[in-house]
């Protein structure tokens, strides 16, 4: 199975290497231009994406859209996590407004939405999601972007991990999974919607270290989780 990832990002071309092993997950064509995230939240964005890599290349295509929420903001940057300092920002100038503007020890949030659309236009959406806490100072020399502020229960950050422990637990570890596990079955429910697109139907995947019996987190974070906690679910 080849999949074509709707970037030419380093970072998330390893990850997404890493995580769908077994996959050729192939970049973003030189020819194909990216596209301006216009969406309002992380589906819309990922979509976006994936569909343009699809009108690109003819090609079954995947897209991520993530990024981090601190309670102490109303959950923003959110979608702008990757302008959180302006258009010009870099991951070390957003890092640095994220640490002057949220206090240590508060409430951090990781989401990732990944779509897949394949060449004859299903759509599919998978998410993952990880709370953490806000650490008093940057630690790591891993990851990227708000790794090293990203907290778990035992003091690490997401930058102090081993490639397999992040994955293990990690926004974008949870939603890759939900989405190998969707490829991987024999056994998709498949319905017309009435503007003639094809969507997968597919039940909430609960994946062993989500919360016991609690109902996904919203957007906006109504749901009080704990630190560490990581939740994934294919979104009908």
């Amino acid at each position: 199975m080849t999949l074509v990832l709707a970037t030419r990002n380093g970072h998330k071309l390893r990850e997404l290497h890493r995580l769908l092993d077994g996959i050729d997950v192939q970049p973003l064509p030189e020819h194909a231009a990216t596209t301006e995230e216009t969406g309002s939240t992380f589906a819309e964005n990922a979509l976006i994406k994936a569909r343009a890599a699809v009108a690109a290349t003819g090609r079954d295509a995947i897209a991520d859209d993530s990024g981090i929420g601190a309670e102490a903001l109303d959950w923003r940057p959110g979608v702008r996590s990757a302008r959180y300092a302006g258009g010009a920002a870099t991951d070390a100038t957003n890092l640095d407004k994220l640490i002057a503007e949220v206090p240590p020890g508060s409430r951090l949030r990781y989401t990732c939405v990944i779509a897949h659309v394949a060449a004859d236009g299903t759509e599919s959406l998978f998410e993952g999601i990880c709370e953490g806490t806000m650490a008093p100072a940057a630690a790591g020399a891993g990851g990227f972007g708000y790794d090293p502020v990203f907290a778990l229960p035992d003091g690490r950050t997401m930058a102090q991990l081993a490639d397999a422990d992040k994955d293990a637990v990690s926004h974008r570890g949870v939603a890759a999974r939900a989405l190998r596990a969707w490829l991987s079955s024999a056994e998709v429910d498949r319905r017309a919607e009435p503007d003639g697109r094809e969507h997968a139907r597919v039940a909430e995947v609960l994946l062993d270290q989500q919360d016991r019996g609690g109902d996904q987190a919203d957007a906006d974070g109504d749901q009080p989780r704990d630190a560490g906690e990581v939740h994934g679910r294919i979104v009908p």
